[in-house]
């Protein structure tokens, strides 16, 4: 059996439009903590994957890597600890929570930007230079793995809007859904191809692949996909169960599918959510352990031809596992590669040996199955209705493609996220402005 790990690494805008200023350190931190953390344990392990960059994420990467990025945080972070102001400490509580001294919080969180793969006998100074040095050479060391044949780079569409509602709002059927209709599939598509040639621009080459925000698809977006130079996209298996008749076997999974001229493959949700959401609460041994077993249970049901793929965030899950997921991730990465009759691949070298070759007419959905964390809430569809009547008014902008983003619209209706509120009105506001309308209410 084929194997394929894909690991998506995804921020959404954190500038605000109008000072050009980060109001997270999101960008910043995974850059440096997790991303160069995935790329040196694929390189120690000699393991290969699949690493999708979302086109938007790339671009401030560049920026801080430049050291152009207007970064208050990190401001704080090489400030005299004597002199930081009440806001610098919120900053850097978000980094580290609860500490309130200066000079232990500022210590304290630019330890907490740095892999345990890394121990450097380095003062304050001393490891924010070592932070240079990363992002520097981050994008680089992605492309020395695509070199030896341990990484395979995929994209996304450019501000990670969620496409189906993008093209259609009303493909969330069977949720409640906004008063007013957002339909603009030529923002979606024009995302998709600003998405393609950053890409290109950034890395020199053209990407196949596709995770399109969310896992969302549907008929018009594969089809906008394809149209746009991409050869596959991936997908949750719920979305395949939905779109394939009954009755359903499991080894159906283990294969590509043709929507259209676009290839999809489904994500095995049972274990690559196993490693987003549970195995971070077990013995890593155990974990590790069971996990083999239900890959090995999984090869049974198929053949030498099929593919498991794995589909699951490469930022996001390691803070909550011991030792930021290293211990966890090598012992993973050992077990699977002893496995008998598991052959680890990308999905473009499996393509070139197993074409898809079964049709199938995709049913709207995304990685969750549902829409029902983008849409459906009083508070997700209040946004939508107000970014359809700027969408209306304004007119296509840089602006609103970045207020099209997924995830603005995940986080309405919970707590503590006043900087996505913030940053969703901003990129609105800004819109409206620029198009010399008045913001609607």
């Amino acid at each position: 059996m084929h194997l394929a790990f894909v690991w998506h690494f995804h921020q959404p805008i954190y500038r605000d439009p109008d000072t050009r200023e980060y109001l997270l350190p999101w960008v910043n931190y995974h850059a440096v903590k997790n991303y160069h953390q995935m790329a040196r344990l694929a390189e120690e392990s000699d393991f290969p994957g699949t690493y999708n960059f979302v086109p938007c994420l790339l671009e401030q990467v560049l920026e801080y890597a430049a050291g152009t990025a207007a970064d208050p945080t990190l401001a704080a972070l090489g400030k005299d600890p004597g002199k930081l102001t009440y806001s610098e400490i919120r900053l850097l509580g978000k980094i580290v929570p609860g500490e309130t001294n200066g000079r232990r919080l500022q210590d304290l969180a630019v330890k907490a930007m740095f892999s345990t793969l890394l121990t450097p006998e380095r003062d304050r100074e001393g490891l924010l230079d070592l932070r240079r040095e990363i992002l520097a050479d981050l994008l680089p060391a992605y492309l020395r793995l695509r070199a030896k044949g341990l990484a395979e780079l995929t994209t996304s569409p450019y501000y990670h809007p969620l496409l189906p509602l993008v093209f259609d709002v009303r493909s969330a059927d069977g949720h409640a859904l906004p008063v007013r209709p957002f339909r603009h599939p030529e923002d979606g598509k024009g995302q998709l191809a600003k998405g393609r040639a950053y890409f290109e621009k950034t890395f020199g080459f053209k990407p196949a692949g596709l995770w399109p925000s969310e896992g969302g698809v549907s008929r018009e977006v594969a089809a906008a996909a394809a149209a746009s130079g991409f050869r596959f996209a991936l997908t949750d298996e719920n979305v395949l169960w939905k779109s394939r008749p009954r009755p359903h076997a499991p080894a159906d999974l283990f294969k590509p599918y043709l929507a259209d001229s676009l290839t999809v493959f489904f994500r095995d949700r049972e274990l690559s959510d196993l490693l987003s959401f549970e195995y971070q609460k077990w013995p890593t041994e155990a974990a590790v352990e069971d996990f083999a077993a239900r890959l090995e249970a999984r090869r049974k049901t198929g053949d030498e031809r099929s593919i498991l793929v794995i589909v699951l965030d490469g930022e996001n899950p390691w803070e909550h596992y011991p030792g930021n997921g290293v211990p966890f991730l090598r012992a993973l990465f050992s077990r699977v590669k002893a496995l008998p009759g598991f052959s680890l691949t990308s999905l473009e070298g499996y393509l070139e040996r197993e074409p898809a070759r079964t049709g199938i007419d995709l049913v709207p959905g995304t990685w969750l199955g549902d829409f029902s964390k983008w849409v459906g809430h009083p508070a997700k569809n209040a946004a939508w209705d107000h970014l359809a009547a700027a969408r209306e008014a304004c007119g296509p902008s840089e602006e609103m493609s970045v207020a099209e983003g997924s995830d603005w619209f995940w986080w309405y209706g919970e707590e503590g996220k006043d900087e996505f509120d913030y940053l969703f009105k901003a990129y609105v506001r800004k819109a409206c402005r620029d198009a010399g309308v008045e913001e609607p209410e």
